[in-house]
């Protein structure tokens, strides 16, 4: 092992290297690790630490950091969720297997401890069908953009993309679509994993109805219609999530309803009906069946709920 001279916010970019071409890792993610870190470094600065070497980083350091980020509190008093603080932890666990690859001398990783995470943090939310309809029958269909928040609607429910997967569809994957009735389309997915996912023949009609009525020659499958005409067209993750919002609170839907809550209703309708977990995996696009287990509890429960209905073991004489 040797001990490096140069201060730890300097290896940034390295590492970001690093974990693109060993680790590969997508351009998203490697933003998300680099603003991260830069919140640890910023924490440094704060502590006059920003010249310590990485050899120099002990364990008091980083109480003394997962301290900071528990107490932290936004300029509106908001403080930040342990998952949240999980994630700042994790960015700086991978620096610290970095420097371990690259025998350059450091605190090992496994001496960084995440916190456990709040057991309301831990609560999967999803919509039930009765709600789903609700909010897939907010937009205005009579306007543009309610056709096309109708037709967003209802591919997320139909395919569980993710918004920015949902986001990066153009519409030249779409052009042979007017005689079918449901469509396989091959997608590549979050770190770059390919995988198919499949449109409902209610999605792709509502789809259709969208592209029927668009006569510009924008490519991206879903756009602005009040951006600037210097402005990028495609619609953006934020739009997206305020619009959800906003028919979420016209449906009269939790309010926790975003993008992602129709991927999770997506997944447990699908389990709920008795579809292999294995199989969801595949849907969903998971590396890991460990990502997928988070469906589980809800369908035991759902089996626990039949158990207690239907068993007539309760009604036999002690």
């Amino acid at each position: 092992m040797k001990k490096s001279q140069k201060p730890l916010p300097q290896h940034i970019n390295d590492f970001l290297d690093w974990i693109d071409v060993e680790k590969g890792l997508s351009s998203k993610t490697q933003e998300n690790y680099e603003a991260f870190l830069r919140k640890f470094f910023n924490w440094l600065k704060i502590k006059k630490l920003d010249n310590l070497k990485p050899h120099q980083l002990i364990p008091d350091h980083i109480w003394d950091y997962r301290l900071y980020l528990s107490r932290y509190t936004d300029k509106k008093g908001r403080s930040l969720k342990k998952t949240t603080q999980s994630y700042y932890l994790i960015a700086l666990r991978a620096l610290l297997s970095y420097f371990s690859a690259k025998d350059i001398l450091s605190l090992p990783a496994d001496k960084i401890a995440l916190p456990k995470a709040d057991k309301r943090e831990k609560s999967l939310k999803f919509l039930n069908l009765e709600q789903i309809e609700k909010l897939l029958l907010a937009p205005d269909i009579n306007t543009i953009i309610g056709l096309r928040d109708r037709a967003i609607l209802e591919i997320l429910f139909s395919t569980g993309l993710r918004i920015a997967e949902l986001m990066a569809l153009n519409r030249d994957q779409f052009v042979n679509i007017k005689d079918k009735k449901d469509l396989e389309l091959a997608i590549i997915g979050k770190g770059d994993y390919p995988r198919t996912v499949y449109f409902s023949e209610r999605a792709l009609k509502w789809l259709k109805k969208y592209l029927e009525i668009r006569d510009d020659k924008e490519k991206p499958l879903f756009i602005h219609y009040r951006a600037r005409k210097d402005a990028e067209s495609r619609l953006t993750n934020r739009s997206i999530e305020r619009s959800v919002k906003k028919y979420a609170t016209k449906a009269g839907v939790p309010i926790f309803t975003t993008p992602h809550t129709l991927r999770h209703s997506y997944a447990t309708d699908l389990l709920s009906q008795g579809v292999d977990l294995r199989i969801i995996q595949e849907f969903l696009g998971h590396r890991s069946i460990t990502s997928t287990q988070i469906y589980t509890h809800v369908t035991n429960k759902r089996l626990l709920d039949i158990h207690r209905q239907f068993h007539r073991g309760k009604n036999l004489k002690e």
